[in-house]
């Protein structure tokens, strides 16, 4: 959910005619996202993305390599823009309520899988799935860092205490936005998954006051 971490992607060696690569991976995303990568097969995969076994691996490799670029384009489509107003907001606390305000849109929007892609469709992968398990971990560690990052550049500015538990603290965000993702599978209202975004920002510290001199 940033808009710095990405997966290498299958460059392909040749591909169906008229092939719409981005229509096919939202078709993709669907089937990942409605049965997890593991139980999603080929033969469902080609059947709603319009192509062959052959072309799909001609395409994107294989199963694997298509998870991993329908994942890239999930991120870069729905998350790499609130990522980049979330980095760019100077102030902290509208930064975070912001951003998980958003995040409830997103999570729920009918344009998109409901709940977070790589969340929920990466769950339950077997564990010879190495570079699938090492990919969607390095995806949520990103976050996890983009939260990390935004509180100590808030900290310099005299935003937060000095003291904050970055680490905890980001951690903690990171889960909450994970935890959207689940809520928003659950069918939960979009009002009810943004009054649920909205406790985000008060996990904040109390913020600095600056001084009358200031």
């Amino acid at each position: 959910m940033t808009e710095n971490k990405t997966i290498p992607e299958h460059r392909s060696k040749g591909r169906p005619r008229a092939f719409d690569r981005n229509r096919a991976l939202r078709c993709a995303l669907e089937i990942f996202w409605r049965h997890g990568y593991t139980p999603a097969s080929v033969s469902e995969l080609c059947r709603v993305m319009g192509i062959k076994p052959p072309s799909l691996y001609a395409t994107f490799g294989n199963k694997a390599s298509l998870f991993l670029e329908a994942v890239n384009f999930y991120e870069k489509t729905y998350w790499e823009a609130p990522a980049k107003r979330f980095a760019s907001d100077p102030d902290i606390y509208s930064a975070v309520k912001n951003f998980f305000n958003e995040s409830a849109q997103i999570l729920l929007s009918p344009e998109t899988p409901c709940g977070c892609m790589v969340v929920l469709a990466a769950i339950n992968i077997s564990e010879e799935e190495k570079e699938i398990i090492e990919a969607v971990r390095s995806l949520r560690l990103a976050t996890k860092q983009m939260f990390a990052d935004r509180l100590r550049r808030a900290i310099q500015d005299g935003q937060i205490p000095p003291d904050t538990d970055v680490p905890a603290l980001s951690g903690a965000l990171n889960t909450m936005l994970e935890g959207l993702s689940i809520q928003a599978r659950d069918g939960l209202f979009q009002s009810e998954l943004k009054a649920i975004a909205g406790h985000a920002v008060r996990m904040l510290p109390d913020p600095l006051k600056k001084s009358r001199e200031e």
